[in-house]
């Protein structure tokens, strides 16, 4: 089958960030034929005078819509996409330029109808980037499980940096409405039909994150959130990893409380685990000061996790509601 790509991008307010991206196209190096489709997703500002100025380097479209969510948007975008393989990113990502070789080998050697691939930070990026990208990443925080594992049918991929086949988008109708979390759901919706996942490690993304601490602890704790409703809607998929982000939250309180009261060991532990992340996050990014971020970026995707888990879980165990009713604000209206 000849593969023809589309790729398929939501942005909402960041024409800077269009901008970059479209950069990074401008140098992929390939001897494929793609289009990139822009999908501006009721922005307030406009990236249209952007795409347009790349019409004469990049084969690009670009559509305007109502506000309702980067899921729907994504749908939109597939559904007016002329290839047959989409490839999905966020605006705020900027792509290496081996990327599309990259893909386009893996799926010719070994064809799967949706490929997650991971996301790196890149030498510019500020240090705080480099520290929630450090936090997000490594197998010390996370496992792996945003592209850092060899994980075969299991792979969930992200939807910063995710392929998908026209043929799989008309069996499942794509992204639903939740958000975040939409990934995941489309994920498990996929393999119940029969569709395969992998990862392509080589198919990374630069992960710009244009973010704060504050803004940090919202996302993730919106993640926590999201994972006990699509436990609910998918229970074949519970897993007693995530409960871990909490749980290391109350041995962190539990061996602070414990050491006050002269038990130390807890404490030790702690401290041991805290010193491997420094060491970690130093070493891979040649910079103590981004290893001690580190320390904070880790500490905030716990607690902020962890407490949206717990809180989400209860809430759906004794609440009475569905999850649309009890979390609305993690749900779009779609058009």
């Amino acid at each position: 089958m000849q593969l023809v790509y589309s790729f398929i991008i939501p942005v909402y307010n960041r024409p800077d960030e269009v901008r970059e991206l479209l950069d990074s196209f401008v140098g992929l190096k390939n001897a494929f034929n793609f289009e990139i489709v822009i999908v501006e997703d009721g922005s307030t500002v406009s990236s249209k005078a952007i795409v347009e100025s790349y019409a004469s380097q990049l084969d690009v479209a670009y559509f305007y819509k109502e506000n309702s969510g980067p899921g729907d948007s994504r749908n939109y975008g597939m559904s007016r996409a002329k290839g047959n393989y989409f490839i999905i990113l966020d605006s705020d990502c900027i792509l290496p330029s081996h990327y599309l070789e990259a893909v386009n080998y893996s799926l010719k050697n070994d064809y799967v109808d949706c490929f997650g691939g991971p996301d790196a930070a890149h030498p510019s990026f500020t240090n705080l980037q480099k520290a929630i990208n450090f936090s997000m990443t490594s197998f010390l925080t996370t496992g792996g499980i945003r592209g850092h594992k060899k994980s075969v049918d299991t792979f969930q991929p992200r939807s910063f940096n995710m392929g998908l086949s026209k043929k799989a988008f008309e069996e499942t109708q794509g992204f639903g409405r939740i958000h975040p979390g939409e990934d995941p759901d489309l994920t498990i919706r996929l393999w119940s039909k029969g569709f395969k996942t992998k990862l392509i490690p080589e198919a990374y993304v630069f992960h710009k994150r244009r973010i704060s601490w504050s803004k940090f602890y919202t996302q993730v704790n919106k993640f926590g959130r999201v994972r006990p409703i699509l436990n609910h809607w998918h229970p074949e998929t519970k897993k007693i990893t995530y409960w871990f982000p909490f749980v290391f939250s109350c041995s962190v309180v539990l061996a602070i409380i414990l050491a006050i009261f002269g038990v130390l060991w807890p404490i030790y532990c702690i401290g041991l685990y805290y010193t491997a992340v420094l060491v970690s996050a130093s070493i891979q990014n040649n910079s103590v000061i981004i290893g001690v971020q580190a320390l904070l970026a880790t500490s905030i995707q716990f607690f902020g996790y962890g407490y949206g888990f717990i809180l989400s879980t209860l809430t759906l165990i004794f609440g009475n509601k569905a999850p649309e009713d009890a979390f609305p604000k993690l749900f779009f209206k779609t058009k």
